[in-house]
């Protein structure tokens, strides 16, 4: 790959890469490959290469020339730091037909991703940058042990029934509860799932190609080709987003959904949560309404939720947060080093904290072993297979009834429904040997569990003559109220190391700022420990907002907060709007031509404001912890739907603002039923999908009962 350059850019990469990470006790940036990586970029963004760095590589080398007389290549280590520091902060120079800025700052974001990102990708070798901060990948016990996991059978398009009892569209956290209760009760069940099952080593660890951080694209589905939606902004102008861009809010697209790749913590909602309206009124210009259920309605199917999928945690961690039945299945995993000593930073203020429940196997379950704590669950496949999603629980038991299919890379393109009242089936598309296939399959019940965005998507393309804006949206309600989670929280540097590389990293929480009557904000929400960080986000996001970022003191900088870092933050409670929305685009088609979502909106002040108010008590809980240094993050006001999607087709009473009734099924409709974050009212101030799962089985439970 070195050869992909000329020999004089060959000579001025070295010198600049070897600026940005010099040598020292640790290698550089091309002892570690720097060129490989540089070369790699090049030929997946020739046009990024060519209309930025190149251009600036040569008005480098001019500026080099007309300073010291000499080019890149031949400078000294002190003058080409000189050169790129002096040269970075202008926006215009005579000899740039480029910002330098921008280029000097692409290049070296390139180098550093190298750097400090996977050894496959070509830098990095032999893990030396991560060994150099002390990330351990494989956690503290070393390597990852051989994947065991359990396989899952598909179902043939050719095999296929023309009817089914139910079909299941999407295999993610709902879906696959709803596939398992169904099936167990003895329907004949389709589940229809638009991404692949994708086994452990399928999907990829690349550090910059996760759901954690989507640089350069993802490791599940969509594919970045042919599945794109818009963004609306307030002047009306639509924007493509790629399936990997942040303004698309992807969740992942594969058998399992998000909880393949998810961080899994498993928290209930509070009770207050379900009567916000009530208890803190109606925010101008917000659509806050109350669910039609309480927590009490719901508490039983928490209980089956954590048994069934498998939950670890301290049943009595966290008091005041709703009664419940029993204690989780699984004992707490163990308490890190951070975890101690936010603890005691917390015990200090007079903060109640405990651990965090997680949808992860403490000990042996299921034939499944335990957590390894290698510290790579956010965004990633679980390499012990001890994290507890939907393709190796609920589907699992879906499958060996023998009354379940599993279909695959087949996309619901459309509901079929008779006189506005009765689903009587879908259409499915799918592509097979460069070929688009098209089919009807019947349905005695269909069940969305799609996620907030494509469920609301699906509705909408499926109108007729009698719901002519589409499924379910009669009041116009449908892809209304769209909410995620804004999230706010502070970093704290700590003289002594704070992380000891124990997976999955969060472990120590509190509520003290949950519907706290004198904290003046509506809702609040959780405050946390983070997961462990993959050492590039550490050095997009972690490092001090002052901290040198390359040169020897950028390495320094490094190496000497990796380990002595903490990061506290959490979930607002948002505050729905009517106008975060989904809606289809009228101009962009994905590859089946079916209309995209279109997504518009932002998120209320008030969201923004509670946000501001914890990330204020996350750094007083660093500062009480012992941190010498704090800052706090600051979330913007752009539209919140990410992977804690919801509130799309909220549930209710009244079908003038809401699209189901309280059981999940939508208005109107005697089997027509949603399984996903999209029935939720509001988000609660936790992650969601432990409130997925419960309504799942509440929603499943009634479909049987129906028959």
């Amino acid at each position: 790959m070195e050869t992909y350059f000329s020999e004089s850019v060959r000579l001025s990469l070295e010198a600049i890469a070897d600026t940005i990470v010099p040598a020292d006790a640790w290698p550089s940036a091309t002892e570690s490959g720097a060129l490989t990586v540089l070369a790699r970029y090049a030929a997946e963004f020739p046009a990024v290469w060519q209309t930025l760095i190149g251009p600036g590589l040569r008005a480098l080398d001019q500026e080099a020339m007309s300073t010291y007389g000499q080019p890149v290549s031949e400078l000294s280590a002190e003058a080409c730091h000189e050169l790129l520091a002096t040269i970075a902060p202008h926006d215009t120079r005579s000899a740039w037909t480029v910002s330098p800025k921008q280029f000097v700052e692409s290049l070296t974001a390139i180098i550093i991703e190298g750097y400090y990102g996977t050894p496959e990708a070509g830098g990095n070798k032999g893990g030396e940058a991560w060994k150099m901060i002390g990330f351990l990948p494989g956690g503290p016990n070393g390597d990852y042990p051989p994947v065991r996991e359990t396989d899952l059978q598909q179902a043939e398009w050719e095999q296929l029934q023309d009817t089914y009892d139910a079909v299941v569209v999407g295999a993610g956290a709902g879906g696959s509860v709803a596939a398992a209760e169904l099936a167990e009760a003895g329907l004949r069940v389709l589940v229809v799932e638009r991404g692949s099952w994708l086994r452990y080593d399928q999907i990829g660890a690349d550090h910059l190609r996760n759901h954690r951080f989507t640089r350069y694209g993802h490791n599940t589905g969509p594919d970045l080709n042919g599945h794109p939606r818009t963004m609306l902004d307030a002047q009306g102008n639509e924007r493509v987003s790629a399936p990997h861009e942040g303004d698309y809010h992807n969740n992942a697209m594969t058998v399992g959904g998000g909880t393949r790749i998810y961080g899994a913590q498993a928290w209930r909602f509070h009770p207050e949560d379900f009567r916000m309206a009530s208890r803190y009124g109606v925010p101008e210009g917000s659509s806050l309404i109350d669910w039609p259920i309480r927590y009490e309605d719901l508490e039983p199917y928490y209980d089956r939720a954590e048994w069934k999928v498998g939950v670890s945690g301290e049943g009595n961690a966290h008091s005041g947060r709703g009664e419940r039945e029993r204690s989780y299945p699984m004992p707490a995993l163990s308490q890190t080093r951070e975890g101690s000593r936010l603890a005691a930073g917390a015990a200090k203020l007079g903060w109640h904290a405990g651990p965090v429940p997680l949808l992860i196997n403490s000990v042996a379950r299921d034939g499944r072993g335990a957590c390894i704590r290698c510290g790579q669950c956010v965004g990633f496949a679980c390499p012990s297979d001890s994290k507890n999603g939907g393709h190796n629980t609920m589907l699992v038991r879906a499958l060996a009834t023998g009354n379940c299919d599993l279909l695959c890379d087949t996309l619901v393109e459309r509901i079929e429904t008779e006189g506005g009242t009765t689903a009587t089936g879908v259409r499915i598309v799918q592509e097979a040997g460069g070929q688009t296939r098209r089919r009807q399959i019947r349905a005695g019940h269909v069940v969305l569990a799609a996620g907030a965005i494509e469920s609301a998507r699906l509705l909408l393309n499926s109108a007729t003559a009698s719901e002519p804006d589409g499924i379910g949206n009669r009041s116009g309600q449908v892809g209304r109220h769209l909410q995620g989670h804004v999230y706010a929280g502070a970093y704290g540097l700590f003289e002594e190391p704070v992380q000891d590389g124990q997976g999955p990293g969060v472990s120590v929480a509190t509520f003290r700022h949950e519907h706290a009557a004198d904290s003046g904000i509506i809702g609040g929400g959780l405050l946390a420990n983070e997961f462990t960080r993959l050492p590039i986000l550490h050095w997009y996001r972690a490092l001090a907002p002052d901290a040198p970022r390359w040169g020897l003191a950028g390495k320094t900088a490094m190496r000497k907060s990796y380990l002595h870092t903490s990061q506290i933050q959490g979930p607002i409670q948002e505050i729905p709007v009517a106008d975060a929305r989904v809606r289809l685009s009228q101009t962009v088609k994905d590859r089946y031509g079916l209309p995209v979502v279109q997504l518009s909106g932002g998120v209320h002040p008030e969201s923004l404001r509670a946000a501001a108010y914890l990330a204020e008590q996350a750094e007083q809980w660093l500062l009480a912890s012992g941190a010498y240094r704090v800052w706090r993050t600051k979330p913007g006001g752009a539209l919140s739907g990410g992977q804690h999607q919801a509130g799309t087709l909220r549930m209710g009473h009244d079908p003038a603002s809401s699209v189901t009734d309280p059981l999940g099924r939508v208005h109107g409709y005697r089997n027509l039923w949603v399984c996903d974050g999209s029935v939720h009212v509001t988000n609660g101030g936790v992650n969601p999908v432990l409130t997925i799962l419960a309504l799942a089985f509440r929603t499943s439970e009634n479909l049987v009962k129906q028959g």
